[in-house]
Order: C-alpha cells, then structure tokens, then sequence
C-alpha cells in the first residue's frame, strides 16, 4: 500500500517553481499586444491623414511610441489581460480589453488636450476623431485576435469530439445545465457522447437549438422523441440528466428511462473550479430533496482565492468534500489533518486533490493531541480552519460515552486554541442539529463544543485589531455520509430487505454532501465579513455564531424508505418488507434547528442559510465545566459527567421526556443520518 502523501518539507513548504512554458506563453501574449497597440497608432494615421499631416506624424513615432508602448502594458496588465488562456477568451475578456482600450483613448485625449492642444503649439496631434478611431482599431486588433483564436480551437475540438462521438445521447435539463453540458462535449473533457437533441423542463426553450442541438420538448415527449429519433436512423443508447433535470418529478423520469430499457445518468459537477463537467451513475440519494440550495460562488471566491486553510477531519466524507470545495474555490494551500491513514491517504489520492499538486498537504494526527496539534497549526499559520474531526455515531456514544468527551470536547478545545494561537482569522466548528436541547451524548458534546467556541468567539470579540471568529455550523443529516441512513437503506434493499426502520413517525433534515461543505464555507464568509462586526445596536445583531441550511420541511424516514424501494424496482411491503425496530437510547422523533432561547440573525444577501446570535456562559465557569470533565473521564465517572453537562445545558435534565419511549438498551443500525 502507498504511504499517505505529505510534503517533505512540513506543512508550511510551499509549492515548486512557476512552470517555464506558462512564462513563454505570457510573454508571447505580451508582444502580441504590444505590436497590436503600435499597429493601432499606425493605422489611425495612416486612416485619418494624409500628405504632410501623415508625413509628420509617423516622424514623430519614434518618440510616441516607446513611453505610450510602456502605459499600454502597465494597463493591460492591470486590466489582468494576461490571466486568461486565448482558447477560452469570453464577453468579460473582451469588456476588459474595452476598459483597457478606453483607459489609452483616454490618455491620448489627455495628452493632446492638455500637454499638445492648439493654444501651445497651433495643433492637435491627434484629435478627436482619431482617438476614437483609435479606440475602435484597438479593440479589434486585441479582441479580434482573441477571438479567432478560440474558433479556431473550438472549431478543431469539435471535430476531434465528433470524430470520437460513438453514444448517441439524449440530453435532459434547463437549457444553462445543457448548454456547460455541451461546451464540456466540445472541449473533450466528457468523452463519446453524440447528442442527437435536447428535453428541457421550460416549455418556452421548445423548438431551440442550443450549439446545433436541437430541443425537441419536454420531458413527458421522452418515449416520443426516442422513436422518432430510432425511424430517423438515430436510436439513442443514453440519457444524460443535469441537475435541473432531477428536480422536478425524477421518480416519473426514472421509470420511463427504465421502461425503454435506457441507461439513465446524471451530470456530477458542472465545471466547477477545479471541476470538470463529469458523468456518474444515478444514484438513489440524487432523486430524494428538495431542489439543492444554490450557493453564491463568485462570493466563496473571493473569500478563499489565495488562502490557507486547515481542515481537521478531512479524510471523512464532510471533511473531505470542504478540502475539495475549498480548492474549487481558489484556496492556495490546504492542510488535512486526519488520525485515520486509510481515510488521509484517501482524500490524498483523490484526483482532484493530485491535479492541485503541491496545494494539498497532509498529516497523520489526533486532534485529542494538544502539542501535535498546536505544532501543526503554527507551522502552517492557516487562514481558516474547518473542524470537521469527531465521533458522530449516536448509538457507540451512548455506549462508549467517555470517548465522545475526549474528541468532541477536549479535541474541539485543542483545535480552537490552536488556532487562536496560530492568529486564523476563523475557526468553524462543524456542530449538528442533535445539539440543540440536546437528549444524546452525541448532542450534548457538540453543544458543549459550541459554547466553548462561542464563550472564545467573545473573548475576541473584546480584542483590539483583527480577532478570530469562532462560529459553528449545524447539519441536519447528510445524504451518502459514513453511517448515514441511505448507504444503510441502499444495502439493506440490495440483499433484498428487509429495510429496518427505527419508528414509524421519525422525521429529519436532510441535505448532500455539497450542500453541506458549501454551507460550511458560506458561513465563514459571512463570519468572517458582514458578522465580523463588533458593537451595539445593529451591528451587535450581526454577530452571528451558528450557522443552518435551509433544509425545507424534514422527511419521514418510513416515506424515504418507501420511495427508496420504489426508485429501486421493488414494492414495499410485497416484495420488500420494512420492519420497526424501535427508538434507540439518545433517539428522538424530531430534530429542531434552533433551541428556543436562541436569538435568530438576518443575513440579508445570503440565501438559503439561517443564523442566531450565541447563547452561552462566561470563559471561567466553562473552564471550571472542563476541570470536572476532566476528572469523571479520568474516573470513568459517567454520572459526573452528566452532572456537568445538565449544569451547563438545561434542557439535558429533560432528555428522559424528549427521547421515545422504549428504546433498546443495545447499539443497533448507524444513527438515521
């Protein structure tokens, strides 16, 4: 087995040398230009003048030309001109060549008008019709080059993709899903399809062509559409579904793709930073939620381009996915901190992670190690952190009670003093639903958690300068996680059943794994920018310190199982049973988001995601909480314990009332979510 990759050099060594033909390649861009800014200056002459106007004015070139050649550079660099490849030249390159040709015009009619003019020296050099023939001239031979580059390269990518096309494909979604589908096509990142026409959801893109490819209705002409398109020599052998295409009445499109014997499978990522447009199988998750809560990218953008982030956690599935989202987002460097190798050498080995190079780095470490944790926070000095590390499982916790303090208290306190002693500028601590009126050992020390963050997050508060913020952000269930209830649902249903069922009336949020690391980055964003603010008044109301997904109304994990066996092919109840085994210890029929106490948060320009100001006690009566922790662990103790956590929880003395009546005694099926 490979040992888990980490740099030689430690956490903080950063990447290799700039690459040689990146280099060769700006400088080319550079000279071409420059010559088209000299030939623009040329050609307006020679179009606007003529005889002695001409004669004079080329003679003078060789003083214009050099000075005007350097702020022409200076400007198209700060205009980043550079930072784009030719074959991908779009609308913002060419408006940015239109800003930097009008900055020039601008100069020259500074120039002419202030330092030439007809009072000085009985002229204009230029004048204005030439300047704006000028600017005319220059956004042509800029953008017109550009421009025909990426035809070209289009033109050439299309006829290799066309030449390797041998699937003829249905394509499925809302016409901006279809038409990145197709550019990915084109460019060859997805390989071998051949659309042959398009089924969009909105009535009004009927009868479109979207790059050549015709929209031939919605979906409910599917079985239509394929048998014309099979009389016409065209039989389709794959639907491909974007994911608009699984928001609407997927259950009814998975039936008919099965009906035609068809295979149906959805894009997985749309071209998303260090994403491209990529294909996977359907799976049985992607048809259960609501419509995925959107994220504002260019925002996350800003927030992460160039920063370091830590991830604790981050070989897990949440962990995971926040290292990958945070690379898609522009992180410069990012350090997984991970006591698992199988799980670091996972996340390590992932080819998004491999494509970043030298960006991803990774260390074996427990986060219940106090000096190994501080030591790899100070030698990395993070932006961010993200604590995603922890013990989850509700039934092992009730069970195993003491191991659950040591990670989820005493590692979280480890993590967020290392970061306060590394200066982060935020810490997020990855918290749950469960920790709100908490009635499990699971809820109660992630509440606890939560507090020793925010009682901190106070603390910085009070700091002159630039705190660090210390926030939590609270899942509901995640779909496809380690131990959720889908994998153990989707097994269940492959043995054929029966699917066990822990309570007829449980309900629970759901949300994908997306959503949950795009929630976790949204939310230090907001932390980190318009919560950041410390003061009275208004500004007091902002200082958000937990964080929710708007998750819709919650599902009935009796109705998830029904439609899971029904997405599979079988029938509840007939050819699958669904069996009650009973609430287990630490189980209760609903989760809420917010405990009632909790002051809620506008985050107004964010949507989908909730807030509420802290709710918690003051630094020495927590520290006086942790002493006694410290001693029940160390004693074995679980009675003192609980006395610590009802001291400074209230509504864990109400857990005998909150949890449902009769509930097993033994650990069974991983917690439902």
């Amino acid at each position: 087995m490979t040992a888990p990759r980490v740099d030689s050099a430690g956490p903080a060594a950063d990447t290799a040398p700039p690459m040689q033909p990146r280099h060769a390649k700006t400088a080319a861009m550079v000279v071409h230009d420059l010559v088209a800014t000299a030939l623009a200056v040329v050609l307006t002459f020679a179009f606007r003048f003529t005889g002695s106007q001409l004669t004079e004015r080329l003679h003078a070139l060789p003083l214009l030309l050099p000075p005007f050649l350097l702020l022409a550079g200076l400007v198209y660099a700060r205009f980043r001109l550079y930072r784009t490849k030719w074959r991908f030249a779009s609308l913002p390159d060419l408006a940015g060549i239109v800003r930097a040709a009008s900055v020039l015009a601008l100069a020259l009619l500074l120039i002419d008008y202030v330092l030439v003019s007809s009072d000085l020296y009985g002229f204009y050099f230029f004048g204005k019709i030439a300047i704006v023939l000028y600017w005319v001239l220059q956004i042509f031979l800029l953008g017109g080059t550009r421009l025909a580059f990426r035809y070209l390269k289009y033109t050439r990518s299309r006829q290799s993709s066309a030449r390797g096309a041998t699937v003829p494909t249905l394509l499925l979604g809302r016409g901006g899903d279809i038409e990145v589908l197709l550019r990915a096509i084109e460019s060859g990142s997805v390989k071998k399809l051949a659309p042959k026409g398009i089924l969009s959801p909105r009535a009004d893109e009927a009868g479109q062509m979207m790059r050549g490819v015709p929209v031939l209705g919605g979906f409910a002409d599917l079985e239509r559409v394929i048998a014309r398109l099979a009389e016409q020599g065209q039989p389709v052998r794959r639907l491909v579904a974007a994911p608009s295409a699984l928001e609407a009445e997927p259950d009814a499109l998975v039936a008919q793709a099965r009906r035609l014997g068809l295979p149906l499978v959805r894009v997985a990522s749309l071209g998303e930073g260090a994403r491209e447009a990529e294909l996977a199988p359907l799976e049985i998750e992607d048809l259960l939620l609501r419509p995925t809560v959107a994220i504002d990218r260019p925002r996350l953008e800003r927030f992460l381009q160039g920063r370091r982030v830590v991830v604790t956690g981050g070989g897990g599935s949440i962990g995971s996915e926040i290292c990958l989202r945070a690379l898609a987002f522009g992180a410069a460097r990012v350090l997984v901190l991970e006591n698992s190798e199988p799980a670091l050498h996972g996340i390590l080995s992932n080819p998004l992670v491999l494509a970043a190079g030298g960006r991803v780095s990774g260390l074996i470490a427990d986060i219940r190690d106090a000096e190994r944790v501080h030591d790899a926070f100070r030698a990395f000095r993070p932006d961010y952190v993200f604590h995603a590390a922890a013990l989850k499982q509700v039934p092992y916790l009730e069970q195993d009670w003491s191991e659950g303090i040591k990670t989820n208290v005493f590692g979280s306190i480890n993590v967020a003093d290392a970061t306060l002693a590394a200066g982060a500028r935020a810490l997020v601590m990855i918290s749950t639903d469960k920790a709100i009126e908490p009635v499990s050992q699971l809820g109660v020390t992630k509440r606890f958690a939560e507090m020793v963050a925010q009682a901190r997050d106070a603390e910085q508060a009070a700091s002159p300068g630039h705190p660090t913020r210390l926030i939590a952000v609270r899942f509901g269930n995640v779909l496809g996680s380690v131990g959720s209830v889908v994998p153990v649902f989707k097994a269940q249903i492959a043995r054929g059943g029966p699917v066990t069922v822990t309570h007829p009336d449980m309900v629970r949020y759901f949300m994908t794994v997306r959503e949950a690391a795009d929630l976790v980055l949204t939310a230090a964003s907001h932390a980190d920018g318009e919560a950041r603010q410390a003061g009275t008044g208004a500004a007091e109301d902002q200082r958000a310190a937990v964080y929710v997904l708007k998750m819709g109304q919650p599902v009935r994990i009796r109705d998830l199982a029904e439609r899971m066996i029904r997405l599979a092919g079988f029938e509840p109840g007939e050819e699958i049973e669904i069996n009650y085994s009973g609430a287990r210890p630490g189980e209760r029929l609903n989760e809420i988001l917010f405990a009632r106490e909790e002051p809620r948060v506008s985050l107004d320009g964010i949507e989908g995601v909730m807030a509420a100001r802290p709710v918690f006690a003051d630094r020495a009566r927590l520290d006086a909480w942790v002493v006694r922790l410290r001693e029940a662990v160390a004693a074995g103790d679980r009675a003192a314990a609980e006395a610590v956590f009802e001291a400074a929880i209230p509504h864990f003395r109400e857990r005998k009332a909150g949890q449902v009546e009769g509930a097993a005694a033994e650990p069974a099926l991983p917690e439902a979510g």
